[in-house]
């Protein structure tokens, strides 16, 4: 299979992947009702805890699939950072461009880790009265 090829079926899966993540984030949001009344609720046999760990699901499939369609396209990406952004006309190393891309994505993984545990850490539980 030709990288053309695998382009496009990545894509159309990154489309069917985007328009579930919608379609079940719509469902929750606006078919559930607010409340502790949403356990009470079922779509189609499932209730909104099993909704949402669907909606979980697609999501990671879908950042896993967006890691996968940013890596196929990386020779672009460092192509337009260099050429456009960077306004160099040199040519760069590619071994030294996928070391960019890993330590690029270690430092976004470490602030999506430091935002969720300073989330974990100011979570408020409800009020005793």
């Amino acid at each position: 299979m030709n990288k053309t090829l695998i382009n496009f079926w990545l894509d159309c899966l990154l489309l069917i992947l985007f328009c579930l993540l919608g379609w079940i984030s719509a469902v929750l949001r606006f078919l559930f009702p607010l409340g502790p009344s949403v356990f009470e609720y079922q779509l189609w046999g499932w209730d909104y805890i099993d909704w949402s760990d669907a909606q979980f699901i697609v999501l990671c499939v879908f950042a896993a699939a967006i890691l996968l369609h940013v890596m196929l396209h990386w020779t672009w990406v460092v192509g337009v950072v260099t050429r456009r952004i960077a306004k160099s006309e040199k040519k760069t190393d590619h071994s030294l461009d996928t070391i960019y891309g890993v330590v690029l994505l270690i430092a976004l993984l470490h602030v999506l880790g430091i935002a969720f545990a300073a989330a974990m850490f100011t979570i408020e539980g409800p009020a005793v009265g």
